[in-house]
């Protein structure tokens, strides 16, 4: 905020405070000369905004004249109303003693929010006093009944006049976001089931508060909808350069107090008892569950561990949990900088957090308002609260991006490279925050940040490509003739590759639902311009997958030894199996190594004569040791029958719970090899994948001659290369059903 701004905020703070003093010293005389100087038995209250000294320069009076049965009462209110009215002010009044005060607020919800703040302007203000005891001690006694009322009403309000933070002429009182949500939280701290307003959310008020103030005296009207005609005079009012400031100022306050509600909102639904309390469980290394929010293990030292924040986020996103707000505000105090570049496993969490689909927007909103977001990646900051420039989008640029990954989270079966979909949809926009076109100017920028977070400088030239091309589907297909060879031609020569052109059509069915504009017309072009743009670019199928085979595992496998050799790469700890090859070795892998906690990221299965040799890159969670003496004994014994591994998978999986929902698991059958038939299954990770898939080849009789593991994220791209009993690909109707088979059993 720039101090012009500040200053104009602390004047219209200053004279709504005067304002308020001067109409309570008008009414207070009003009263003293209805009455002849003896107001006894009754009194004039102030209520709702102006009861909480909010009174704008358009307010209404909303007022009170509350009595013990005094006969003269009618007349004493008419002495106090017409000169008001001749005024020309604007009245909310009514007259009533205490019993009928309290009957009406039991009946009302709009009348007991009002009374919550009821205050004496003149005459006894004993009188008042016993009202708002009285009104307060009902309302705590009734907040079982009474708050789910006020949420309702909350949620209808929103519905009717959509958020502050994305409208572009937000009602600054009633959207989402607004003043009214702000007296709902004072109203639930007033119940004694949470705690008010924080300081950050009376900043976001006192800026509305000023905002409209503003608004009424630009325009002269009583109006809180801040509509785009007067924006720019607005702006000029509060020292602000121009309308877009000010959406910038709207945007941040209305995002400040919706975040605010959302977490008020969950402790009352825990202190009501309607949020189901759950044991503490672990969900990734230093991440725990308590009380249906996400937190820190016991023991855990934030300030030790700079991907925290990230693995912290991740597990809450995957999990559809919210972040603990004292989590949130200890890591955004005690968590250090993370290193550059990212390591992989933070990169890893980053990119489980952009995968986990509509629950990671409550996430990335809580690192928002604790500054995290921005300091995880500072070109944040140039895009934040940043209004479209055109009102086709629905949202502000940085809203617009989590909301364009959430809907490319759902599209990451359609790619090779989900990892590389999910980042390019998060940065497609970033240009914007920056000056000259925002394609091509947030192509440089976004390729800069995926080498900050770790990317190779080929995967980081591929999101570059992503963003400065994100347009060139939709604008195409729509204006230009598909059926002409050169329009074909010409796309090709910008894409160059079926990867990037896989990743930019899924970009654009996420960034087109995004904004709002996709439909059935739009997806058949884009799809025709896809599938003509893909012949033309059709090249030869990759060979199987290579590994690598260290000196000692093939030293190991001449022996013909059960190994597990152990090496810390830079990416995390590897593994090496070595052991006779034989139908189901993978499967008994995979399972020896969920059962030891560790999170199989990366695997590679190959053969040296007669044994197998399979790398698997791991991470351990749950804080767990990597062993590979215990792994081995328990692989032998896994082998030999002795370890029931169905049984022991069977029962961790249920006690996993019930996962968040996602789309399901995708298996294709590329033709990518002559002398095998290949499976490619792209699927969201969990623990067991790579059990449950290799176990239903095994299971089909099937030989799997190799196999490329590789977890991008939160999701997966498992390719296997396979072969019958007899070494030979499997026929087309045979192949066809093991992969129903495998997305069935992968559901």
């Amino acid at each position: 905020m720039t101090d012009a701004f500040l200053d104009a905020v602390a004047a219209l703070d200053t004279a709504r405070g005067r304002r308020c003093v001067e109409v309570d010293a008008w009414l207070a005389g009003l009263l003293t000369d209805a009455t002849a100087g003896n107001p006894v038995g009754l009194a004039l209250v102030a209520v709702g905004g102006y009861g909480r000294r909010e009174l704008g320069p358009g307010s209404d009076l909303d007022v009170v004249l509350l009595h013990e049965g005094r006969p003269d009462i009618a007349a004493v209110a008419d002495k106090i109303w017409y000169p008001i009215w001749d005024a020309g002010r604007r009245l909310d009044h009514s007259v009533r003693t205490v019993a009928e005060a309290l009957a009406m607020a039991a009946r009302d919800l709009r009348v007991v929010l009002g009374l919550l703040h009821a205050r004496a302007v003149g005459g006894d203000a004993t009188l008042v006093t016993r009202l708002r005891e009285q009104v307060l001690k009902a309302w705590r006694a009734e907040a079982k009944r009474r708050l789910p009322e006020l949420r309702d009403s909350c949620l209808q309000r929103a519905e009717r006049h959509g958020e502050v933070a994305f409208l572009l002429e937000p009602d600054l009182k009633e959207a989402r976001g607004g003043l009214r949500d702000v007296d709902a939280l004072d109203a639930i701290a007033a119940a004694w089931v949470a705690t008010g307003p924080n300081a950050a959310t009376r900043a976001a008020q006192r800026h509305l508060l000023a905002v409209r103030d503003a608004l009424q005296e630009v325009t002269g009207r009583p109006t809180a909808r801040l509509v785009r005609q007067d924006q720019d005079a607005v702006a000029h009012r509060l020292g602000l350069p121009d309308a877009e400031a000010l959406a910038g100022v709207v945007a941040a306050a209305g995002r400040t107090i919706a975040y605010a509600s959302d977490v008020t909102w969950r402790s009352v639904e825990g202190a009501l008892g309607r949020r189901p309390r759950t044991a503490r469980r672990p969900l990734a290394g230093g991440v725990v569950e308590q009380g249906g929010e996400v937190v820190l293990a016991r023991g855990v030292d934030p300030a030790r561990d700079p991907g925290l924040v990230l693995r912290v986020a991740a597990a809450a996103a995957q999990a559809g949990l919210p972040l603990a707000p004292p989590t949130v505000a200890v890591l955004a105090e005690q968590c250090p900088p993370l290193p550059t570049p990212w390591r992989g496993s933070d990169r890893d969490a980053f990119l489980a957090l952009l995968g986990a689909g509509p629950p990671s927007l409550p996430v990335f909103e809580a690192l928002d308002q604790a500054g995290l977001l921005v300091r995880l990646i500072p070109e944040w900051e140039a895009v934040r609260f940043r209004r479209q420039r055109t009102p086709l989008h629905r949202f502000t640029v940085d809203r617009h991006l989590i909301e364009t990954v959430i809907e490319a989270s759902a599209l990451t079966r359609r790619v090779a490279r989900p990892d590389l979909l999910l980042i390019g949809a998060f940065l497609h926009d970033i240009g914007k925050g920056f000056e000259g076109d925002h394609s091509e100017r947030g192509a440089s920028v976004a390729e800069e940040m995926c080498r900050r977070m770790g990317f190779t400088p080929d995967d980081a030239a591929t999101v570059a490509a992503m963003v400065r091309l994100h347009l060139l589907l939709p604008r195409t297909a729509v204006r230009r003739d598909l059926g002409d060879p050169l329009t074909v031609a010409d796309v090709a020569e910008h894409i160059a590759s079926p990867q990037l052109l896989e990743l930019l059509h899924a970009l654009a069915e996420a960034d087109g639902r995004a904004t709002g504009v996709w439909d059935d017309w739009r997806a058949r072009l884009i799809g025709e311009l896809v599938e003509r743009v893909g012949a033309h670019l059709a090249g030869s199928p990759p060979p199987p997958p290579e590994i690598e085979v260290s000196a000692a595992a093939r030293a190991a496998a001449a022996r013909g030894e059960l190994q597990v050799l152990l090496t810390e790469e830079a990416g995390g700890p590897r593994l090496t199996l070595v052991a006779p090859d034989r139908p189901g070795l993978l499967w008994r892998a995979a399972g020896v190594l969920a059962l030891h906690r560790l999170t199989i990221r990366g695997a590679r299965a190959t053969s040296v004569g007669p044994m197998a040799v399979t790398v698997f890159d791991v991470e351990p969670i749950y804080l767990a040791d990597v062993d590979p003496d215990r792994i081995r004994d328990d692989l032998r014994r896994a082998l030999d029958g002795s370890l029931d591994l169905p049984t022991l998978m069977a029962r961790r999986a249920a006690s996993a719970g019930s996962p968040h929902r996602r789309a399901p698991a995708s298996v294709v059958l590329p033709r990518a090899s002559q002398d095998s038939t290949v499976f490619e299954i792209r699927a969201h990770d969990r623990p067991g994948l790579l059990f449950t898939i290799a176990r239903l080849l095994a299971d089909a009789g099937l030989d799997v001659r190799a196999a490329k593991v590789d977890t991008l994220g939160a999701e997966v791209v498992d390719v296997f290369y396979v072969t019958d009993t007899e070494g030979r690909p499997l026929s087309a109707q045979t192949a066809e059903e093991m992969r129903r088979v495998l997305e069935a059993g992968l559901h």
